[in-house]
């Protein structure tokens, strides 16, 4: 992953997060790789298969995408100052889906989004034949902020309660959670999945 400095003027011109203690909702933005995104950085000749996106999320916080080797590693809002130490994604073959689902915290006027909900398919199979669901919960970087990451993991293949679990962890975990000291938390048996911090 790469620098993020072009969202740096962008941070600082937002104004500061109040605190949380208002009503929680959620909100849900379409993500498209072709419509939503825009590649600032791509592998050259001989320098394998990557990309990172930058890409429109909810009311200016941006979702970035870091594509590597088929496997994706998606951050969501403002970077605490770069992404390019921190790789999160599964050990295999990986996709996101086309929407993501915001946790938002309004308080009057102000409706700040704390935790995103993500579903994403993993290969069970090196041929992709079968796959498994998985709801990604991640804290979102605010600016000014603490960075975001990913707090916890929720089988969503045969879990008809995948989407409340998923809300739960995020209302409960996304807004005290520690990145790259607490331990995310798991519902159902997730395929394998690390952080990688350079």
């Amino acid at each position: 992953m790469r620098a993020l400095s072009a969202f740096a003027g962008l941070a600082a011109s937002c104004l500061a997060v109040p605190a949380f203690a208002g009503d929680i909702s959620s909100v849900y933005s379409d993500l498209d790789w072709q419509k939503d995104c825009v590649t600032y950085a791509r592998a050259g000749n001989g320098e394998g298969d990557w990309a990172d996106l930058a890409c429109s999320g909810y009311r200016g916080y941006p979702v970035m995408i870091s594509y590597d080797d088929a496997r994706e590693s998606v951050y969501y809002g403002f970077p605490a100052a770069d992404m390019t130490g921190v790789w999160e994604s599964f050990v295999a073959f990986n996709e996101s889906a086309g929407r993501v689902e915001w946790r938002v915290e309004t308080t009057g006027e102000d409706a700040v989004p704390f935790a995103a909900i993500h579903r994403r398919s993993v290969n069970d199979s090196e041929d992709g034949s079968r796959k498994t669901d998985v709801l990604l919960v991640s804290k979102v970087g605010q600016p000014g902020g603490a960075a975001g990451c990913t707090v916890g993991l929720v089988v969503a293949s045969g879990n008809p309660e995948a989407n409340e679990q998923a809300r739960k962890i995020a209302d409960e975990k996304a807004r005290g959670f520690q990145c790259g000291k607490d331990t995310r938390v798991t519902a159902g048996a997730v395929p394998a999945f690390g952080r990688v911090d350079n």
